[in-house]
C-alpha cells in the first residue's frame, strides 16, 4: 500500500572544521552561496542517505563506486542485469520502483543509448568489430519520486579557512632529485556552520511509485544517523553532526497546509539556535541526532 498521508519534514546538522560539501568548478572549496552563507546540494544529502540506506540492506539504484554491493560498472549495466535489454517495454517502471527504494522514492530517469550507438562509440577504442544487433533507438524513461529535498543552508555567512598543505614524498620521478610541484595542494574548511534542509513527501506521486509507509519510516530512521559512516579526510569523524530532526505527519493526503508554510514554521537563527512556530492541530516529532 502506498503513503497514506502527506510528510514533510526538516533536518538541522552542524558543521566544525569540515567540508561538507565541496565545489569541483572552485578548487574544492566548500559551497556558499553570493551571500557567503554555506550551502550543501540536494544532491550531496540524497547521496548520503542513499549509502545509509544501503547499508541497511535496501537495494539502491544510484550506488557509489566505493560502495557498490554489485558488479555493474554502471547505471546502465545494473539496469540491464535486472531489468533486461528490452528496457521499454510497459512493465519496465513498475519493476524498477519495486527493485529499488532510491527509484520509487527520488525518481530517476533510464536514458541509454541504443546498442548500434553504444557499439559504434566503444568501437572507436576497440579493434574488434562493433556489434550491429539491437534496437535503433534507445530508452528514455522518466520516473518521477515523491520524496523531494531541498538543499541546506546556513542562516548567514560562513568562514572558509584554506590551508596549504605538502605531500613528503613527490608522486613522480624529479630529475634533479628536487621537489616536485605536485608535493604543493590546498585542504579547505568551514571552520563552524549550522545548516538546515527541508523535505517533503507527496502521497500522489507515491501511488505511482508505490513508496510506502514503511519505507517514508526508513528515510525517517536514516535522517538522524545522516553523517555516521561518512567519515573521510575532509570530514573527520564527529566533525558534522544532525542536531535535530522535525518529523510533520498530515491527517490526509493532500496535507493540512501547504509545505512551504509548514517548513517556514522552524527558522535557523544566526547563533546556531532554532525558533519554532508551528500549528497547534499539527505539531512537529522532534528527534533530537546523534
Amino acid at each position: 500500500m502506498s503513503l497514506t498521508n502527506k510528510i514533510d519534514f526538516a533536518v538541522i546538522f552542524s558543521v566544525k572544521n569540515a567540508n561538507p560539501n565541496g565545489d569541483p568548478l572552485n578548487g574544492n572549496r566548500p559551497r556558499v552561496t553570493y551571500e557567503g552563507r554555506g550551502e550543501v546540494t540536494d544532491v550531496c544529502i540524497k547521496r548520503k542517505i542513499r549509502d545509509r540506506l544501503l547499508e541497511k540492506g535496501y537495494d539502491i539504484f544510484v550506488q557509489s563506486d566505493d560502495r557498490k554491493k554489485d558488479a555493474a560498472a554502471s547505471l546502465h549495466a545494473r539496469a540491464e542485469a535486472f531489468l533486461g535489454k528490452d528496457m521499454g517495454r510497459p512493465d519496465t517502471v513498475k519493476a524498477a520502483c519495486a527493485k529499488w527504494y532510491d527509484v520509487r522514492a527520488f525518481g530517476q530517469v533510464f536514458a541509454f543509448a541504443s546498442a548500434k550507438k553504444s557499439a559504434k562509440k566503444n568501437k572507436k577504442n576497440s579493434e574488434e568489430p562493433a556489434n550491429q544487433e539491437g534496437d535503433e533507438k534507445g530508452v528514455s524513461i522518466p520516473v518521477r519520486g515523491p520524496v523531494s529535498i531541498q538543499s541546506a543552508f546556513t542562516p548567514e555567512s560562513v568562514s572558509v579557512t584554506s590551508t596549504q598543505i605538502t605531500k613528503s614524498v613527490n608522486s613522480e620521478d624529479s630529475k634533479d632529485g628536487k621537489k616536485t610541484s605536485d608535493t604543493m595542494g590546498m585542504k579547505h574548511r568551514v571552520d563552524s556552520g549550522t545548516y538546515i534542509f527541508y523535505g517533503s513527501m507527496n502521497p500522489q506521486l507515491a501511488e505511482r511509485t508505490g513508496f510506502s509507509d514503511q519505507d517514508a519510516m526508513a528515510l525517517k530512521d536514516v535522517l538522524p544517523k545522516l553523517f555516521e559512516n561518512d567519515a573521510s579526510s575532509a570530514r573527520p569523524e564527529g566533525s558534522m553532526r544532525v542536531e535535530k530532526v522535525f518529523w510533520w505527519r498530515h491527517n490526509c493526503k493532500s496535507g493540512q497546509y501547504s509545505s512551504a508554510k509548514v517548513h517556514g514554521t522552524v527558522r535557523l537563527n544566526p547563533d546556531g539556535s532554532c525558533s519554532e512556530n508551528g500549528f497547534p492541530d499539527l505539531p512537529p516529532e522532534i528527534i533530537e541526532g546523534f
